[in-house]
């Protein structure tokens, strides 16, 4: 079994719900074990501004899939809850999986990076992760406390 993070994030059609959605998708994955999911964090629209907030979280897996068949099963769940993949870059959605961390491996394929190639400098991303495993230090040799320490939390809020 592989250690996994995944992040969470929606701002559309009901965010919270759909992010309750995925944890109970997540739940569901073949040779896969849900272990953790941090609160729900609200936070600002990391692109456009003229989009609703987001609410972020982010997921704990267990798994014995490799990278890319999570990462399928991580986009077929966007797309049952109505995922659109559009050109605009950061623009708002139904729901977005990142595979965050897989195990402390480096991969960098023509369909994934990981680690996930922005953790380090967004706060709906590290602040969850903190919550989950505070002692974690990235495949990188960096602490995640020291990540932290240089990302703001930029109005990030509790909200469940």
């Amino acid at each position: 079994m592989i250690r996994c993070y995944i992040g969470l994030g929606a701002n559309l059609e009901q965010p919270v719900l759909q992010l309750e959605q995925a944890v109970l998708a997540l739940r569901q994955l073949p040779d896969t074990t849900l272990v953790a999911v941090s609160d729900f964090y609200g936070s600002k629209p990391m692109g456009p501004q003229d989009q609703p907030d987001y609410v972020n979280a982010v997921a704990a897996l267990d798994t014995e899939l490799g990278p890319e068949a999570l990462l399928d099963q991580l986009q077929q769940i966007e797309q049952q809850q109505g995922r659109q993949r559009k050109a605009l870059r950061w623009g708002p959605r139904t729901l977005d999986l990142d595979l965050l961390l897989y195990g402390n491996q480096h991969i960098h394929s023509e369909r994934l990076t990981v680690p996930h190639y922005g953790m380090k400098q967004r706060e709906f991303v590290l602040y969850p992760l903190h919550q989950l495993a505070p002692q974690l230090v990235l495949p990188c040799g960096t602490a995640l406390t020291s990540l932290l320490a240089l990302v703001p939390e930029n109005g990030l809020t509790i909200l469940k």
